[in-house]
């Protein structure tokens, strides 16, 4: 396969050459995967001299440039919530080029920082100038031509956002599942708008939303939070692949979310 490498100035401009073949180059960690496995799928590269790695107040929130490492993620005190996120994705070499920006693209069964931005209703900022919501955003990512140009980040209070990776092989080994929430009046023993959001049980990221529904108004206990296991998995897709079966993640995703609502107590 003869690949061509064309390089922009802006991502604008590395949008607007983008095309049915082409695929953007970022960090390459995705990239450069399919180029060693003789993906088919494309001929075109393109890339950018406009690399957005910075990570700044904005608001209410955080923006993120889309070309911030996982490594940049870590040493940002401002990102502090999403530094056991950021810490779990691969190793040192993988987290000193995976941006947040490529973590938006990866298929089932990566993309847990993806995950966490989900549960946290960040929302994507395109080249073109277009905002979106992660949830649409997600959705729509199959068909999706834009690049990425920042993600913004709503702030947390202390303890409100909780994540886990349930993988077969520690402490790299790629995730079986991971599950994120934002518990807002977690301190007051009433939640609030919760949100929860599952890897790996769908094509995407997706939000548990009957059993954000069933915890709304009650306490972190073991009997105030039964009702919100029994739906966990109500609108997921989880599919059969190498990792585990539908029928395995279904049984565990209950499990798996207890012990993030109780802070690893059983």
């Amino acid at each position: 396969m003869t690949l061509a490498v064309e390089t922009y100035p802006t991502l604008r401009e590395a949008a607007q050459a983008l095309g049915d073949r082409a695929r953007y180059l970022g960090g390459g960690t995705l990239l450069m995967r399919a180029v060693n496995y003789g993906d088919q799928s494309f001929d075109r590269i393109v890339r950018s001299r406009e690399v957005d790695r910075t990570v700044r107040s904005e608001g209410q929130g955080i923006r993120i440039g889309a070309g911030a490492t996982m490594a940049d993620v870590l040493a940002s005190r401002d990102l502090i919530a999403l530094h056991s996120v950021a810490r779990i994705v691969g190793g040192p070499a993988v987290r000193n080029m995976a941006t947040v920006g490529g973590n938006l693209f990866a298929a089932s069964p990566y993309g847990d920082f993806a995950t966490a931005l989900l549960a946290l209703d960040a929302t994507v900022q395109m080249a073109d100038g277009q905002n979106l919501p992660m949830e649409s955003f997600l959705s729509g990512r199959a068909r999706m031509r834009g690049i990425v140009a920042s993600v913004t980040v709503p702030r947390v209070g202390e303890g409100e956002f909780r994540f886990a990776k349930v993988s077969r092989i520690k402490p790299k080994g790629v995730s079986m599942m991971s599950l994120a929430a934002v518990l807002p009046g977690v301190g007051s023993g009433r939640l609030g708008d919760v949100r929860i959001a599952f890897g790996t049980m769908g094509p995407t990221p997706l939000r548990a939303k009957a059993a954000e529904q069933a915890l709304r108004g009650r306490g972190l206990t073991d009997a105030e939070i039964e009702p919100a296991l029994k739906v966990c998995c109500d609108g997921l897709q989880p599919a059969d692949d190498e990792l585990a079966t539908e029928w395995y993640r279904r049984e565990v995703a209950p499990v798996h979310l207890k012990r993030l609502l109780l802070g690893g107590r059983r």
